[in-house]
């Protein structure tokens, strides 16, 4: 039976995936509160629908940074697509431009960005990150440009890499078969060596990202590409405001789907003030715990302009393929709409926070002190 929700393709990915490989996908950092939050807060929000409004079927297009998009759903940047599936990427941005998505390709793709380009039937954004060694970041920056990439994703949250204890107990290790798809054996030989009680990628990651990523960076990205600039891994009001005064183009209000700093808050709950900061100067995409279509209502009501999904994109890809990536897409979508619908707004620019009802006060049980008889 095809899947009814994207978690039934969690499921189905598990039976097919090596562990160490799912929990890689599925792990967060520390004890994993933030990981859970995400889902939680999301789940935790009630919606106020409108009635007798004469929505008819909704309209879930919308355009990000100019682009016209089916559906405001898109595909996160997420490492190795082919720790999923041999097909890899290509399998995956077939399926989200078949679906009418936008789909950000990962510096650590498991397939070149040239090939994922090829593969394309929509649009593609390509997430960066600021390697120690400048000419290895320009490098990439000049090969999305000429690969057709439509803009660059800086992720601004990893000047080192959360403690993930998934990958440390599991002494994690790209296997054989896995390769970083954009740079040749002498930048990603560690990635294959594992050894006990530490993570291959973790170490990489130390010895090749650059730990004192800052402002300035931007900057340089800046005068050295014409393409747009999106900052993903923005959560305090503060740095949305510097990012629109500094000119990038969107944000993307993400804690890394939890992989990072645990306990930090979830993304739900700080996605409205960087809304706010960002003050239309710049967009504002989201991402952390969307699982169907009323997770995407409210992050589009509560000021993002697209959503984000990671870990559901790799379970459908594992499970069957580009296939299922397009199955999964179009399921998000479709739940979209009939929540749209069901609500009262007819297009996505009708979403706002009046869809969400008051938070529910915490009930206080009192009690009264039995009167003992005279």
């Amino acid at each position: 039976m095809r899947p009814t929700r994207s978690v039934d393709y969690r499921t189905l990915a598990h039976l097919r995936l090596p562990p160490a490989v799912s929990d890689f996908i599925d792990g967060g950092s520390g004890d994993e509160i933030t990981l859970h939050e995400n889902t939680a807060a999301l789940r935790r929000l009630r919606l106020r629908p409108n009635v007798l409004s004469g929505t008819g079927v909704p309209d879930t297009s919308t355009t990000v940074l100019g682009t016209p998009l089916a559906t405001p759903i898109a595909v996160a940047p997420v490492a190795y697509h082919t720790l999923a599936h041999p097909d890899g990427e290509t399998a995956t941005v077939r399926a989200a431009g078949d679906a009418g998505a936008l789909t950000v390709i990962s510096t650590f793709s498991g397939q070149s960005m040239e090939e994922a380009a090829r593969a394309a039937t929509g649009p593609l954004w390509f997430q960066l990150y600021r390697f120690r060694d400048r000419d290895v970041t320009r490098t990439l920056v000049r090969r999305a440009r000429r690969a057709g990439y439509a803009a660059l994703v800086l992720t601004v949250d990893t000047p080192v890499l959360g403690r993930r204890h998934r990958d440390l107990r599991n002494s994690f290790a790209l296997p054989p078969d896995v390769r970083p798809g954009n740079f040749d054996a002498d930048h990603h030989t560690g990635l294959r060596h594992a050894s006990p009680g530490h993570s291959a990628i973790a170490r990489h990651t130390t010895e090749a990202l650059e730990p004192a990523l800052g402002w300035a960076d931007v900057a340089w990205l800046r005068r050295i590409t014409d393409l747009p600039i999106v900052l993903k891994g923005v959560l305090a009001p503060a740095d949305a405001r510097r990012a629109a005064s500094e000119g990038i183009d969107a944000v993307i209000v993400s804690n890394h789907g939890g992989r990072q700093l645990d306990t930090t808050a979830a993304t739900i709950d700080l996605l409205p003030d960087v809304a706010e900061a960002a003050g239309g100067h710049c967009e504002v995409l989201f991402d952390g715990g969307v699982r169907d279509g009323t997770d995407a209502l409210k992050a589009l009501a509560l000021g993002a302009r697209a959503v984000m999904i990671g870990r559901p994109a790799l379970w459908a890809l594992a499970a069957g393929g580009g296939e299922a990536v397009h199955h999964l897409l179009t399921l998000l979508t479709e739940e979209l709409s009939d929540a749209m619908a069901l609500c009262g707004r007819p297009t996505l620019a009708d979403l706002d926070a009046t869809l969400l009802a008051p938070a529910t006060p915490v009930c206080r049980h009192t009690t009264t002190a039995r009167r003992e008889a005279p």
